[in-house]
């Protein structure tokens, strides 16, 4: 049994695009049924899928744990800073030898406490379905043909790539 799969699939902009995309599949024989044409509509409450919901407090929990790590570790920093400036025989402050390393180790902790809240806002690493998703909740209009054999993923590239400009190919195993 031949196991090839792939699933091709282009975003665009206007619908007339994306029907072009699939009369042209069609048109070069691939089925119907392997050919999915997904719009905002398709989303049981597009909204939800956008943006988190008005009372979730994941992205807030996100950046509270992220802020949290950077902060541990860059009192770890400032820590190890301040012991090889001490090492070194370099004083920060000379009138006050107990206060810069303190003050040495909240500047670590402040910093580490941005980045780390930085990296916990950022964007994280998305699956393809919800690529697809959030594609679909900004009203672009998604087309995935599902190919098996190396001729027809050869024929969906060509044409969504020449209606879209770019493909994204996804291999199943």
């Amino acid at each position: 049994m031949d196991d090839y799969r792939h699933h091709v699939s282009g975003f665009f902009a206007h619908r007339d695009q994306a029907q072009l995309a699939f009369s042209r599949l069609v048109e070069q024989g691939l089925p119907r049924e392997r050919l999915h044409l997904f719009e905002k509509n398709d989303l049981g409450s597009p909204d939800s899928a956008a943006a988190p919901e008005a009372g979730s407090k994941e992205v807030l929990k996100d950046v509270l744990v992220d802020g949290a790590i950077g902060t541990a570790v860059g009192t770890g920093v400032g820590a190890l800073a301040q012991l090889a400036l001490v090492a070194a025989n370099v004083s920060l402050f000379v009138a006050s030898p107990l206060i810069a390393p303190l003050a040495m180790l909240g500047w670590g902790a402040s910093l580490g406490g941005l980045i780390g809240a930085a990296a916990g806002a950022g964007t994280k690493e998305k699956t393809f379905e919800a690529l697809v998703r959030d594609a679909i909740a900004s009203g672009q209009f998604v087309l995935v043909a599902e190919t098996r054999t190396e001729q027809e993923t050869a024929i969906a590239r060509e044409i969504i790539q020449t209606l879209v400009g770019e493909y994204n190919d996804v291999s199943k195993e």
